[in-house]
């Protein structure tokens, strides 16, 4: 193999390496990797609320944790992830509307377009619900330049 086929190689090799580590890094995991503060996201359209998941039933998914309050959520989950996943890694949508990648509050949701949206808390869910489709497609827009960004902190003074 020639010199140049073999850094060509080794570069697509490094590249796939950082974008799978980008991914990781995409999604809001607190500790241990767990996902939404261990909320069960499939409740979230199931039940139209936040509800604790179990350590007894988990999934990953995009490098975090997801617990479940049944095994029949989990299974559901696991069917097609991607559907009941927090948009934006589970980062705050309005922070991402901000250029900010914030943590959330779990009781702090919103259903639209079969996708579930997730805020810092619901001081600022009530600006996210001032014009939800506008910040959709906002965030979605902003959101691939900022998914591999490190977290926001709030300050008071923010």
């Amino acid at each position: 193999m020639k010199l140049t086929q073999t850094l060509k190689l080794a570069g697509a090799a490094g590249a796939l390496l950082m974008s799978s580590l980008s991914v990781a890094s995409a999604s809001n995991i607190g500790a241990n990797d767990l996902a939404i503060h261990g909320y069960d996201p499939v409740a979230y359209f199931t039940q139209s609320k936040a509800v604790v998941g179990s350590a007894q039933f988990t999934a990953t998914h995009d490098g975090a944790i997801y617990r479940f309050s049944s095994q029949q959520n989990r299974d559901l989950f696991k069917s097609d992830a991607d559907h009941y996943a927090p948009q934006f890694g589970g980062y705050c949508a309005m922070g991402v509307v901000l250029n900010k990648k914030l943590d959330i509050d779990p009781q702090a949701f919103y259903i639209a377009g079969d996708k579930l949206y997730l805020n810092l808390n619901k001081d600022i869910q009530k600006k996210w619900l001032t014009d939800v489709n506008g910040h959709v497609r906002s965030a979605v827009r902003i959101w691939n330049g900022i998914e591999d960004l490190p977290v926001a902190v709030v300050n008071a003074e923010d």
